[in-house]
């Protein structure tokens, strides 16, 4: 299974989406958007931010668990990852946004 992009409609009706790898694992969840048209634009700011090393911010939670953002080019967050256990598994998890958002596609489950 390739790469992609999910698109799916929240409980009180905004749009999120998730780039998942392609082992099917989530390994960044945008915002909240009020409208799809929004949410299509941020999936085009991912693939154009992350091939880009410094768009990712390396980040540590209150727990001190690791976990990553990705800006786009005017410092707005379009996407966040999990918690991770260590600062390796966050690490491999950038190098897969890296590599695998520019080309995922978009598998709208919205309609």
């Amino acid at each position: 299974m390739a790469s992609r992009f999910e698109l799916k409609k929240s409980k009180n009706d905004k749009f999120v989406f998730n780039l998942l790898a392609d082992n099917g694992k989530v390994i960044l969840t945008s915002e909240l958007y009020e409208s799809k048209a929004s949410a299509l634009n941020g999936i085009e700011s991912v693939k154009k931010n992350a091939p880009d090393d410094g768009r990712f911010g390396r980040l540590s939670a209150k727990d001190g668990s690791p976990y990553f953002t990705l800006k786009a080019g005017n410092g707005q967050v379009i996407g966040q990852s999990q918690m991770f256990s260590g600062e390796k598994a966050r690490d491999d998890s950038i190098e897969s946004v890296k590599n695998n958002a520019p080309g995922a596609v978009t598998d709208d489950q919205t309609v």
